[in-house]
């Protein structure tokens, strides 16, 4: 059974940085599609940024620029690099496998000064 675990949240003022992490267990996880959701209150779930098991990458327009996308095979481990953080970036934000249709419990980002 995969499991998703996202830890790096927390709360950071406008412009600053932030590193999520989601950890897999189970399931093959090398050559998975992996994303990163987001959502806020009020409104629907959003993709943020996906990576292939090849590791090609694809953004949302809003982050384009800003964050970053990356996977560490040998950790079974998915990262998502925050830059330039905006207040509207706040969110749950979840990590989601593709491949076996799995969500993460998500983790909060709160951008406020």
């Amino acid at each position: 059974q995969v499991q998703l675990v996202e830890s790096g949240g927390g709360l950071v003022q406008p412009g600053g940085s932030l590193r999520l992490s989601c950890a897999a267990s189970g399931g093959i996880f090398s050559g998975s599609h992996m994303g990163w959701y987001r959502q806020a209150p009020g409104k629907q779930r959003e993709l943020v940024a996906q990576i292939t098991g090849s590791g090609v990458t694809r953004y949302a327009d809003s982050v384009k620029g800003r964050f970053t996308i990356s996977r560490d095979n040998t950790k079974n481990t998915v990262n998502l690099q925050m830059n330039i953080l905006k207040p509207e970036d706040s969110a749950v934000y979840l990590c989601y496998s593709l491949t076996y249709a799995v969500w993460g419990q998500g983790t909060q980002v709160t951008v406020s000064s």
